[in-house]
């Protein structure tokens, strides 16, 4: 089964994406606090981590997404934000993906699928 590791500071976004995603049959791992992100990432090992840009707390998400690719190039990055302006910034070059947060989670779904195929639930 392929795991989706979710970083992201809003509650409600947060538990919307983990029902979502584990709908689809991902195991998924959701925190809150970007500062335990290095440590959840070492024990969960996923195959993608879905990472919002504007962290409240762990020195933000641009910065975990250093960590991140520095700890393990292969584990794919979606940065997923509010703000397109970001797209501008040289260090998000380093993720994946870069989507822009919607109420319509399809084009996030579909990126997860490429980079980590669920299982079919047919």
């Amino acid at each position: 089964m392929a795991k989706v590791m979710i970083i992201e500071d809003e509650p409600n976004l947060l538990n919307l994406y983990k029902v979502e995603l584990e709908d689809e049959g991902y195991e998924v791992a959701g925190l809150s606090d970007g500062s335990e992100g290095m440590d959840a990432l070492k024990s969960f090992n996923p195959d993608v981590v879905v990472l919002d840009i504007k962290l409240d707390s762990g020195g933000g998400g641009l910065e975990l997404l250093r960590n991140i690719k520095s700890h393990n190039k292969e584990i794919k990055v979606i940065l997923n934000t509010a703000y397109s302006t970001f797209k501008n910034d040289f260090t998000t070059w380093m993720a994946d993906a870069y989507i822009v947060k919607s109420s319509d989670l399809n084009e996030l779904k579909l990126k997860i699928k490429e980079f980590a195929p669920g299982p079919s639930l047919n």
